[in-house]
């Protein structure tokens, strides 16, 4: 195989492995942002629900036309900018059917843009239940002598309540697919302490969590991180810190930045010493940008517009951070390397000759 060949044929089986996918995504946008695509129908300009409505009438499919227009105009102004987004399936299921399917239509759309998609639905169960949500949303059914992806998203977020049990059939269809999953290890809102921080042997639940996180990505790898990532809110920027020590492997996804109170300077713990490591999330201080204030010249009807100033300013936001962080590194290596070694003629002393 000639060298050109074989290297296309690399990128190409790497490409597949979505791991890799997301961390090239990463690389080369400069983005290791995610956006939620969690629309309330309070959220759709009136514009838009009018638009919907009147074709549909005041239903559920009106309601689900008009959060797939949305949708649709928000991905077409920042797709090139980010590496991923993060449908959260239960706003489009409390529409019923007729949400399900603009859920399925916001998943194909945004793999058409070529953006890695992460199905945040958090499934938990055991046995034959796991395993069927684990195929409905990243493998394939049999139908007689076919095959047929469901959803198809390329990760998802899922629940580890109840254990190996219900986490091994999603890692197992991951194998197959080489597909993803991102595990709740500290999540962000303010009760996750009830359980999450509850201490086991003098160890808070979350890092034990952690540690089985690194478990089950060990015998699914990518070239430097598992498929198997985890979940840990930005709002616990001090737990995120131990945690990146506890999984080195696994890649996290951060949501809590923004509309929770989560900043740049929150989330360089989160990231390993290569850049790479984290992906944040933020879903309504995109989506909705157009509501704030800071963004209100962009009004109703330039609501996608305003979309994409927040993602612009949230890549600016976390990538200053990142600089930082890695400028106090260096200068603190700077500082420890002239304390052991002293380049020559530098002592103090005149050289002997």
């Amino acid at each position: 195989m000639p060298f050109h060949t074989a290297n296309v044929w690399i990128h190409r089986r790497k490409d597949k492995i979505m791991i890799q996918k997301l961390i090239q995504k990463i690389q080369k946008t400069h983005a290791p942002i995610v956006v939620g695509l969690d629309p309330m129908l309070s959220y759709v300009p009136a514009h838009i629900q009018k638009r919907a409505f009147e074709e549909h009438g005041e239903t559920l499919e009106g309601a689900a036309e008009a959060i797939w227009q949305y949708n649709k105009e928000i991905v077409d102004h920042v797709y090139d900018l980010i590496p991923a987004v993060k449908p959260q399936i239960a706003m489009y299921e409390q529409f019923g059917i007729p949400g399900l399917m603009a859920f399925k239509k916001t998943v194909d759309y945004c793999k058409s843009k070529d953006l890695v998609v992460i199905g945040d639905i958090k499934r938990g169960d055991i046995g034959s239940t796991s395993a069927a949500y684990a195929v409905g949303h990243l493998g394939k059914v049999k139908v007689g002598n076919n095959s047929f992806a469901g959803f198809d998203e390329d990760f998802v977020t899922v629940n580890p309540y109840l254990g190996t049990d219900g986490v091994k059939p999603f890692v197992d269809v991951c194998k197959e697919e080489k597909k993803g999953l991102f595990i709740l290890v500290k999540t962000s809102n303010p009760s996750s302490g009830e359980f999450q921080d509850r201490l086991i042997d003098g160890r808070p639940l979350y890092e034990l969590v952690g540690e089985q996180v690194a478990k089950w990505g060990e015998d699914c790898m990518g070239d430097d991180y598992g498929y198997v990532g985890a979940v840990v809110g930005a709002t616990y920027p001090e737990q995120g810190k131990v945690l990146r020590k506890i999984m080195p492997k696994s890649f996290i996804l951060v949501p809590g930045y923004g509309a929770q109170g989560g900043k740049g300077a929150d989330l360089v713990h989160f990231f390993n010493e290569d850049g790479l490591g984290a992906i944040v999330n933020s879903s309504r201080g995109i989506i909705a940008a157009y509501k704030q204030e800071q963004y209100a010249k962009y009004g109703e009807e330039h609501f996608a517009e305003a979309s994409r100033a927040a993602v612009e300013a949230m890549i600016a936001d976390i990538g200053t951070a990142l600089e930082r962080a890695k400028a106090a590194i260096f200068k603190m290596w700077g500082l420890a390397f002239a304390d052991f070694i002293q380049p020559p003629g530098l002592t103090g002393q005149k050289e002997k000759k």
